[in-house]
């Protein structure tokens, strides 16, 4: 396939690939097919809406590995939701009567766009499937390439999504700190609110990762703090049905003989019974483009807190969110290298004009290649009998 110009756009929230992925397409592009005109839409489809965009010059293409160390998203991102037409035009992104999908179709083409690489989650890349289809359908001749950034790795089929290992490894970072406040009172419950909207990966990763940290830490005997201060004492996963009342009792006897109890809380854990309190006291949920709950205005963890701390009869309660500070990190070089593959990947499936979203196939033993669209899902759970969680479960005696 002759392929003379390619756009680049990051959707959905940021995430630690989204520069590098960036950078790495430019790099492989720059190798392979060194001719191939490169623009990137700013802030994601709302660029793509409005012709924003920006060339990748020359100079550019010199010092693109320099976007490998940045976090977020040098170009911007956005959510935008092509087939939401009432949102588009109330966010002045399109005009009464226009169809988002024709008019980015349009733009395209004025663009002379031969390949799309879309960056983003389950939601930028069946986004970018509604696209694919409409352009399919009314004869644009393009070939839209999505590589598959979330930090809650969960996304059907693929096995680990771009961002998710680096974010794991920030979130225990971050709570290393965090736990040291457990000298600042006795019967102190520190919850860490962990994102993760429908899918318990990133909590439960992250507290392991933060237990091996704690595994590698040298204490002083007779000296505080101990080890049992910092550690964990409670994993909550949206996939997991928690008795308020059994663990209540439970973190009640931690208090009793430790100096306070720390809970890795995903923020979608309990969701449904903060929404259901908020609209019962007649306040707004509201909502993004997508129809999901605005979690950064609800407070999940405080929801949480105000329930728990009375229950447990804790003293002082500290709610702590790691979730932007995690998010915005540069990738580490776990994440790297599969940025890197994927990259590789997308840009030579891009020249052999292959559609799809470039990931490890589960259902093909992991193999890297280009899913097709219509198997893009997201809400992929984590599997909470996975035997390393039952076995962090069972170490922090919330499992028996």
């Amino acid at each position: 396939m002759s392929v003379k110009r390619v756009a680049i756009l990051t959707a959905g929230g940021i995430a630690p690939c989204l520069s590098s992925a960036i950078g790495c397409l430019i790099q492989r592009y720059t190798q392979v097919a060194p001719d191939t005109d490169i623009i990137c839409y700013r802030d994601g489809y709302r660029g793509l809406l409005l012709g924003d965009s920006i060339p990748v010059t020359p100079a550019i293409r010199e010092v693109a590995h320099r976007l490998l160390n940045h976090g977020g998203s040098v170009i911007g991102n956005s959510r935008v939701k092509l087939t939401n037409v009432e949102n588009c035009v109330k966010r002045g992104l399109v005009q009464e009567g226009q169809d988002p999908l024709e008019v980015a179709a349009a733009q395209l083409t004025k663009d002379g766009i031969d390949v799309l690489h879309t960056i983003g989650g389950d939601d930028t890349n069946t986004t970018a499937a509604d696209l694919a289809r409409y352009l399919r359908d009314n004869d644009y001749p393009l070939t839209v390439v999505g590589l598959p950034k979330t930090i809650d790795n969960d996304v059907f089929p693929i096995a680990q999504t771009l961002g998710a290992v680096t974010a794991a490894s920030q979130t225990a970072r971050f709570f290393q700190n965090v736990a040291n406040e457990c000298s600042a009172s006795h019967r102190m419950l520190i919850i860490h609110e962990v994102m993760g909207r429908n899918c318990g990966w990133l909590t439960a990763e992250s507290a392991r990762r933060y237990l091996k940290s704690l595994d590698e830490m040298e204490f002083i005997e007779g000296l505080g703090p101990e080890k049992s201060h910092k550690s964990i004492h409670a994993v909550y996963v949206p996939e997991m049905t928690l008795d308020l009342k059994q663990e209540a009792e439970r973190i009640t006897k931690v208090l009793d003989t430790n100096r306070g109890a720390n809970i890795f809380l995903s923020e979608g854990a309990g969701l449904e019974s903060v929404v259901a309190d908020m609209e019962a006291a007649g306040e707004e949920v509201r909502r993004d483009a997508f129809g999901h709950v605005r979690l950064d205005e609800i407070n999940p963890g405080q929801w949480f807190a105000k329930k728990f701390a009375t229950m447990v009869g804790a003293e002082k309660v500290l709610v702590q969110k790691s979730g932007y500070f995690s998010r915005s990190a540069n990738p580490n070089e776990e994440d790297l290298e599969l940025i890197r593959c994927t990259a590789n990947t997308a840009v030579d499936c891009a020249l052999e004009g292959e559609s799809g979203v470039i990931g490890l196939d589960e259902d093909q033993d992991n193999t890297l290649h280009a899913i097709a669209f219509d198997r893009i899902k997201g809400g992929k759970p984590f599997d909470i009998n996975l035997p390393w969680f039952k076995e962090m479960l069972k170490s922090i005696g919330q499992l028996s």
